[in-house]
């Protein structure tokens, strides 16, 4: 595959330097992609970037993953209003290992392929040198007005920043730029990847090489993924979607692709799936002639999902899934772990009752209008049980004299009512005290 022509169809290409692609034409070239380490889990916001590697090493290249441990406790002025929070050498280590784990899922590390992905770290190379070394070797190579004329350093300039720019991130576009120099003489790397407003980071770089050593290095940047009305992709009113499980679970990773619209399902199809052209276009023309059954959602969130989570968690998702919209049993039920069950029904009206009761057995009207408020009286508890319209645990009440105890517990604390097809409650068995 040609690695250009690949993220064209797919629109990943924001900007490209001239001469990359014939570079790419003479044969395996050698590639690296920043990632900032200040969280021990990557989020969506990173996958754009990461999927340029993995469509890199899939075209026959060779991909460096670039862990920031040094420019990590700098802080990029790239994108940002403030400086953020530094931090110290054993929490980015930590986040390093923990990303290296993440990756791995995207990349292939491990086989003896000559183009098997690496991870490095730029403080392995950094920590040693002096300001004095650094100012000497590498900051007489560019000039201010060089650095000053970057869009990055001008809107923190121009008043985007309450407190201007700092001497610590300005020197940033040089410390990424002594990266690639570093990777350019030790691992022959000729081309950096990024997001579109990496441009003139990478461009440093590609100047320090060429004014130092007189060589030609490349750069090449994705887009930067907005959602349709123009914000931050990947954020929700929880936060960041992660990538790692204790973050986001399964269930609501696998949630968040579904949920997408039309218009971003068919972007993001080419943009975080591996999948080829034809088969993109096939599922694009099912869905206009079905679109009430999402099969572009569907599929992106099945492969997404699969790919970071593994095929048994994305299963678990699409049982959960089924068990809020579909026709799912008690028995799936029962198989949710707590997280996820208060998860799927977040934000249902939610009751309490003393675990004591369901022991010794409460009769269901009881259970229904007095100890909780599922109706708001037992004749129409009644009623509705002999119409056939209640549900505990998914499984319809035929007998309005039966009694509700203990046994039903999912996970020993909740059990999940049911009126009628869209209204749920969930009530809670707490130990008296």
């Amino acid at each position: 595959m040609d690695f250009i022509e690949e993220l064209t169809w797919r629109g990943m290409i924001h900007t490209v330097m001239p001469g990359t692609e014939e570079e790419l034409k003479k044969g395996m070239t050698i590639a690296y992609l920043g990632i900032d380490p200040t969280a021990d889990s990557l989020h969506i916001g990173h996958l754009c970037g990461v999927m340029m590697l993995r469509h890199f090493q899939r075209c026959g290249h060779k991909p460096l993953a670039l862990i920031g441990g040094a420019t990590g406790m700098i802080g990029d002025p790239s994108g940002k209003s403030a400086e953020r929070n530094l931090l110290d050498e054993a929490t980015l280590r930590h986040n390093q290992e923990a990303i290296k784990k993440q990756l791995a899922r995207f990349l292939d590390f491990d086989s003896g392929a000559p183009n098997r992905a690496e991870m490095v770290n730029n403080y392995d190379w950094t920590k040693d040198v002096t300001f004095l070394d650094f100012a000497r070797d590498i900051g007489k190579h560019i000039t201010v007005n060089y650095m000053m004329a970057k869009d990055s350093v001008q809107k923190r300039l121009n008043g985007e920043a309450r407190d201007g720019l700092s001497f610590t991130e300005f020197t940033y576009q040089l410390l990424q730029g002594f990266d690639f120099l570093h990777l350019y003489q030790d691992k022959n790397c000729k081309l950096q990847l990024g997001g579109s407003d990496q441009w003139g980071n990478i461009t440093t770089g590609t100047e320090l090489i060429r004014r130092k050593l007189g060589g030609e290095a490349y750069a090449l940047t994705c887009p930067l993924i907005t959602k349709p009305d123009g914000s931050k992709f990947g954020k929700t009113e929880s936060g960041n979607v992660w990538l790692d499980a204790r973050y986001t679970s399964p269930y609501k990773f696998y949630q968040f692709w579904l949920n997408v619209s039309d218009a971003e399902a068919e972007k993001y199809l080419k943009i975080f799936t591996s999948l080829p052209k034809e088969e993109i276009e096939s599922l694009v023309e099912e869905h206009a002639q079905n679109p009430g059954a999402r099969p572009m959602q569907r599929r992106l969130a099945e492969e997404v999902t699969v790919m970071v989570h593994g095929r048994d968690e994305y299963d678990k998702a699409v049982e959960a899934s089924k068990i809020l919209f579909g026709n799912a049993t008690d028995e799936a039920l029962r198989n949710l772990d707590e997280k996820t069950l208060l998860e799927v029904f977040e934000g249902v009206p939610t009751f309490s009752i003393a675990k004591e009761k369901l022991e010794a057995g409460v009769p269901l009207l009881d259970f229904l209008a007095v100890e909780t408020n599922v109706f708001p009286s037992k004749g129409e508890a009644r009623k509705m049980v002999q119409q056939g319209g209640v549900s505990l645990n998914k499984q319809k009440v035929a007998d309005p004299n039966s009694s509700v105890t203990a046994d039903l517990l999912l996970n020993g604390k909740y059990i999940l009512a049911q009126k009628g097809k869209k209204n749920y409650f969930l009530i809670t068995a707490d130990s008296e005290s």
